[in-house]
């Protein structure tokens, strides 16, 4: 435990004499070090939980947790099995599904499109695009109405808003002795969606369930079963009941299957991340420690008296270990006020940056998310928090011991 007499001798330490500025200047470049290791680290790793978190969300709010899809794109008498999945203990939802990539046309323009066929009471009780309708409403989406929605960048692409009729251009046409012809179907836009993954926004193009029934021939077949769990991480032993009766007309395909490289590199990506960027924790550190050796070696005559005085070796270690953790503790406050301004003014400061330089940081095409996200994690925090001041602590150790080991004699002998 240290005493009063201690703090009071850590305390003057903290601010040497005027004959002892640059080492005043060390620690200062010291703790300014520790604050900004410690504020990138906390943005850092909360932009990498956010934008996981973000893409998990709005990935599986589209897709679901598994999907049963039947064999040639086709699932017959679907109703009997997504009755038997929904029994199931941990499973949530059964949604029928249609998607079929199409190509859609307007005012000259031609795109690829991601055609998805839903009942309308799945689309408006689907979070993910109920709530992020920019333009339009989902009311108009009637069946055999030809009315659908489009994403926003699949609307930017071509042209076109509310109220306006596009063309779905599907190669499984009538059969002519000149060969296939595509069939052409013309339907009018309500509404316009902005799920906030770029290549869903680029490509989606939704309707009833019926409509896209019709326009693909499949009757009242579907294309899959949507299923969501309570757990996605355990959707595998969720669905083992009905794998076998699954594997008589189709596959199931879990969120792991299809995106696991995508969420593995994230993990793969914010490991490297956070041992990178604690290599500027510990250059911080080595500078406490050569700034507590300079210190320790401008006041050798002090702790020469103070240890004529009666005071003990662990006296001495405790005054040069309190300096420098205080000066790691200080910089651990000061990065946590800068981390957590930079998350809080991340996307001005990223529109700033690219308006300054004319380059764009976020670029959704290439990051699948529209806007940056963040999520921070108090645990996460707390152990960025801990591993700073543990290495600012040890930093502390070989200065303390090598003042604690001044001989008095040898330095007073000519005094």
């Amino acid at each position: 435990m240290i005493t009063r007499y201690e703090r009071m001798i850590a305390g003057r330490y903290l601010l040497p004499g005027r004959n002892e500025g640059f080492i005043v200047l060390v620690a200062s470049i010291s703790l300014i070090a520790v604050a900004l290791g410690v504020a990138a680290l906390i943005a850092v790793m909360s932009v990498m939980n956010g934008f996981r978190a973000e893409l998990f969300d709005r990935i599986l709010g589209l897709n679901g947790h598994a999907v049963i899809q039947g064999y040639g794109g086709r699932l017959e008498n679907w109703n009997a099995l997504a009755a038997d999945v929904r029994r199931l203990p941990g499973v949530t939802q059964a949604t029928p599904l249609i998607e079929q990539p199409l190509f859609v046309s307007f005012g000259g323009r031609v795109e690829g499109a991601l055609v998805r066929g839903m009942t309308v009471g799945d689309i408006v009780h689907t979070p993910v695009i109920a709530s992020n309708v920019k333009r339009g409403t989902l009311a108009g989406l009637v069946p055999g109405s030809n009315t659908v929605a489009i994403g926003a960048r699949l609307a930017e692409a071509l042209g076109a808003q509310v109220g306006d009729t596009i063309s779905l251009i599907s190669p499984d046409g009538a059969v002519t002795p000149f060969g296939s012809v595509p069939r052409i179907v013309a339907y009018r836009v309500v509404a316009i969606i902005e799920v906030g993954i770029y290549d869903y926004d680029k490509a989606f193009v939704v309707m009833p369930m019926a409509n896209a029934q019709t326009l693909l021939r499949l009757g009242d077949a579907v294309g899959m079963i949507e299923v969501v769990t309570t757990n996605p991480d355990t959707v595998d032993a969720t669905l083992a009941p009905v794998k076998a009766r699954v594997a008589r007309v189709g596959q199931i395909a879990t969120w792991r299957d299809t995106n696991a490289s995508l969420f593995e590199a994230l993990v793969v990506e914010k490991t490297v991340m956070f041992w990178v960027l604690s290599i500027i924790i510990l250059v911080a550190v080595f500078n406490i420690l050569s700034s507590l050796i300079m210190l320790v070696r401008a006041k050798t005559r002090d702790i020469a008296i103070l240890r004529t005085m009666g005071a003990s070796r662990g006296a001495l270690m405790r005054v040069f270990m309190t300096v420098g953790t205080l000066i790691g503790a200080f910089g651990v406050l000061a990065g946590m006020a800068l981390g957590f301004s930079l998350l809080a003014w991340r996307e001005a400061i990223v529109e700033g940056v690219s308006k300054l330089t004319g380059q764009t940081l976020w670029d959704p095409s290439v990051r699948y998310l529209t806007d940056l996200p963040s999520q921070t994690d108090p645990a996460q925090v707390a152990g960025i928090v801990a591993l700073t001041l543990l290495l600012s602590f040890l930093a502390t150790l070989f200065p303390a011991w090598k003042a604690a080991s001044t001989d008095p004699v040898t330095v007073l002998r000519y005094e």
